[in-house]
């Protein structure tokens, strides 16, 4: 067996029995190259063996890294992202950017079906989990919800449950997902570079009545995620249409 397919095996079982955590870097690769006694060239043709078995994420200027896990985006699920993320088993980190009870711009009050006048929360949140920060979000709530909620503490409360205690009934979401590319604003908030892929999902939330709740645009690493479905004959409904170009 070539000596950089060896190396790549044996760094690939390091990777699958955590002695390298998913999301965690690797030694650098002088370290790695003086580590298995070969030449940084030899070293680098393993690491691309890695790379192209998907274990392996390669950042330039910040080193390798272990690919973190691709957890499933629950399409089927009416529940907030930390919720899904905790279900499945992994502790969720919230921070709170911004949070204003503001005037409601015009795409948003378009989304919301509320006249431009009206107030709304804006809430701004990261999600950080498997040691990355990986999900950006902005909510808008309508009124009278919006002022029920300027006290929660959402960094150990998610937005549905906080909806719940203030009265609100939640009966479906309508969301859509597409591809993009990571913008600068948001970039400076999640652990990757500008231009790297993400998902958007724009989500609107509404009550038995079809009052629409909130209004949340959440931006994921790509890397980071996969859409699940479950898929009954009753159930759960997708529409495929065209992405608008980028």
């Amino acid at each position: 067996m070539a000596r950089y397919r060896a190396i790549a095996a044996d760094l690939a079982a390091k990777i699958r029995d955590g002695h390298y955590a998913p999301g965690g870097a690797l030694p650098g690769q002088r370290e790695l190259s003086t580590q298995y006694g070969v030449t940084l060239m030899t070293l680098r043709q393993a690491l691309r063996e890695l790379s192209d078995e998907g274990l392996i994420v390669q950042r330039p200027g910040k080193g390798t890294y272990v690919a973190p896990p691709h957890l499933p985006y629950q399409l089927g699920s009416l529940r907030s992202f930390a919720d899904d993320l905790r279900e499945q088993g992994h502790e969720v980190r919230t921070t709170v950017i911004a949070r204003s009870q503001r005037r409601v711009p015009s795409r948003i009050a378009a989304r919301l079906r509320v006249r431009e006048s009206e107030t709304g929360l804006r809430l701004e949140r990261v999600r950080a989990f498997a040691g990355r920060r990986a999900i950006h979000q902005v909510s808008w709530v309508r009124e009278p919800y919006a002022g029920r909620l300027r006290e929660v503490d959402f960094t150990a409360v998610s937005l549905y449950t906080a909806l719940a205690d203030a009265g609100a009934v939640v009966a479906r979401a309508s969301e859509t997902i597409r591809p993009d590319v990571l913008g600068t604003d948001v970039a400076r908030h999640l652990d990757e570079d500008k231009g790297a892929p993400v998902l958007v999902s724009d989500r609107i939330t509404y009550g038995p009545n079809e009052t629409a709740l909130v209004a949340d645009q959440a931006t994921i690493l790509g890397s980071m995620m996969q859409i699940t479905a479950d898929r009954v004959a009753s159930g759960l409904s997708l529409h495929w249409g065209a992405t608008p170009s980028l």
